[in-house]
């Protein structure tokens, strides 16, 4: 061996040493610190400041866990210098967990001095733990230490779990705030306890919203997401509010990535549905931002679906509508109205509605820009439409169009009774139970509406819902019908087809007892009689037993009939006598 050579093996014999060392203090001053904090529990006084040291030592028992699977020697003189210190306080502070265990103090006060100088301590060596992690000794190969507890664990292993992320987030590199993030997320959607305790946890929260500012897209990504995620719990959002979080999520969606956006925009949907945070957001700026991306046309259907949404939940507040009206929405959610996409199409329509709910003016500026017409192409049986988007275009039909004559006119001019009775015919279960709803509603509100109806075939659709399996379809189809033969030309049509009066008759004799069903049927056959082809089916029927049983049995509509049948076969008896 050369004699240049052995200085170099003499230096690298060196630094494995002090490698060796300083990884034997680094395992000393983590089982010290594990050590201390098992006592700390046992602790009955003082147990504010315990807490509070208690806090500091699982924190800088996260960051020395992350030293310790540092496998290089290069950074040995940094960590040998630090950890020595550490080890000085974490031994003085175990001296005093005993003296407050056995109560062993001379005085209070000086007990609780020699506890601030503790917390000032750890304090000193976390902030320069978190030096060392700033300056890039240590990186993201060093993130994951903790293991994440099983599901069911107990509290403890999931408080030090999340205090270990807590640390990640306030002294690691990027990759190593973003992965704590990332962990954070999964044990929250896996197990709600730990929404709980992240509240409970010192100030996770504000870190968690801090990261929204952050200039790392990834890391504002991630904070957004698990923010999303927490809002949704009754018990957090209070905590986030008091956090400020609003400003925060509004720049976000002024100026974040897609996928922060729709965090902050799924965020603010569930704060906003407590009306009182309204004025926040509007403060902020956020109507504008919100409007912005519903009308740029620049980002896809779930973002727009969403602040929809936030939108939805503000228009509660008059001035915000106001506002939100002055600055084109109608017209704007009109135009959503025709998105392709169904998540789209169904949030401007319940949008729509719900600014329009109440307001006169707001409606009838619903109609003006298309509205209408907007909803009725949605209800096309030739387009793609799912049933889900159907449902939700028929309910506001029914909303935004029945309280003024003029949108009922429109509805017919667009061809709405032909789609109509489609739905009743051939639609889903669901559509068809709306349609026979609106179809209900329709034949309430003009003699021009029931004259449509009757040319537009409604009438051999409601007769097959007549015997319906649901009570309430049965007496919502049979009250249409009564509505509808009020019409001479309707029940003229309605008796063409000798098989309708027969299945009404047929239907007396199935509803059980007086209900209100049965007398709208006999309501119906009084209409009938009105007409005289009517009037003959209906006597020469062979169901006619059928009514003449309730009239026996006191059921007064039926005793009219009865009544109106018999005073004209007398009249037609008369006649053939005169003109015999």
């Amino acid at each position: 061996m050369g004699e240049e050579e052995k200085p170099k093996q003499q230096q690298h014999q060196n630094s494995t040493e002090s490698f060796t060392a300083m990884k034997s203090s680094l395992r000393q001053a983590i089982q010290v610190i594990s050590s201390l904090i098992s006592l700390s529990h046992s602790i009955k006084v003082f147990t504010v400041k315990w807490q509070l040291i208690r806090k500091k030592l699982e924190e800088l028992s996260s960051g020395l866990m992350a030293v310790e699977n540092c496998d290089s020697s290069e950074n040995t003189a940094v960590f040998s210098g630090f950890i020595p210190p550490i080890l000085v306080t974490v031994n003085e502070c175990y001296d005093l967990a005993r003296r407050c265990v056995e109560l062993s103090f001379s005085g209070k006060l000086l007990m609780q001095s020699d506890l601030d100088v503790m917390v000032a301590s750890f304090d000193r060596h976390l902030e320069n733990l978190s030096g060392i992690y700033s300056a890039g000794i240590l990186s993201h190969g060093f993130a994951i230490v903790v293991s994440r507890p099983g599901l069911g664990a107990c509290k403890d292993d999931m408080r030090f779990y999340i205090r270990d992320l807590l640390t990640r987030m306030k002294i690691g590199d990027i990759e190593m705030k973003r992965q704590a993030l990332v962990n954070f997320y999964e044990v929250m959607t896996e197990d709600e306890r730990y929404v709980k305790l992240v509240v409970e946890v010192g100030n996770i929260v504000n870190v968690f919203v801090g990261f929204l500012d952050s200039p790392e897209i990834e890391i504002q990504e991630e904070a957004s997401k698990i923010l999303s995620l927490i809002s949704g719990f009754d018990l957090c959002k209070g905590v986030l509010v008091r956090t400020g979080i609003i400003g925060p999520l509004i720049r976000v969606l002024e100026s974040g990535s897609d996928l922060g956006k729709e965090g902050a925009a799924w965020c603010l949907q569930k704060l906003t549905v407590n009306s009182d945070n309204a004025w926040s957001v509007s403060a902020h700026g956020g109507v504008t931002a919100l409007l912005k991306i519903c009308s740029s046309g620049d980002f896809g259907g779930e973002l727009i679906a969403l602040a929809c949404g936030v939108l939805r939940n503000l228009v509660g507040v008059e001035e915000i509508k106001r506002f939100m009206v002055d600055e084109g929405a109608i017209a704007t959610f009109i135009k959503l109205a025709r998105s392709r996409e169904e998540i789209v199409q169904i949030s401007s329509i319940e949008f729509l509605q719900n600014i329009a709910s109440g307001d006169e003016s707001v409606r009838q500026m619903v109609v003006r820009e298309g509205g209408i017409h907007a909803l009725v192409r949605v209800l096309d049986p030739k387009s793609a439409t799912s049933s889900k988007t159907r449902e939700v275009a028929l309910r506001a039909v029914e909303n935004l169009c029945f309280s003024s004559q003029n949108c009922i006119n429109m509805l017919m001019i667009y061809g709405f009774m032909d789609q109509l009775v489609f739905f009743l015919r051939k639609g889903e279960v669901s559509v068809q139970e709306l349609a026979l709803k609106v179809t209900f509603r329709l034949c309430g509100t003009s003699e021009e509406a029931k004259k449509a109806m009757g040319d537009a075939g409604f009438m051999p659709e409601l007769v097959k819902l007549l015997d319906a399996k649901s009570y309430e379809v049965r007496e919502m189809a049979t009250e249409a019908l009564s509505n509808l033969v009020s019409v001479p030309k309707n029940r003229k049509r309605f008796v063409q087809d000798d098989r309708n009066i027969g299945f009404l008759l047929q239907l007396l004799d199935q509803e059980e007892g007086i209900s209100g069903n049965k007398k709208l049927l006999l309501s119906i056959l009084m209409s009938l009689t009105r007409c005289n082809s009517g009037r003959r089916k209906i006597a020469s029927s062979g169901y006619l037993k059928n009514i003449e049983k309730l009239a026996e049995a006191e059921v007064s509509d039926a005793k009219r009939l009865v009544r109106k049948l018999s005073m004209n076969r007398f009249r037609s008896m008369l006649s053939g006598f005169w003109h015999s």
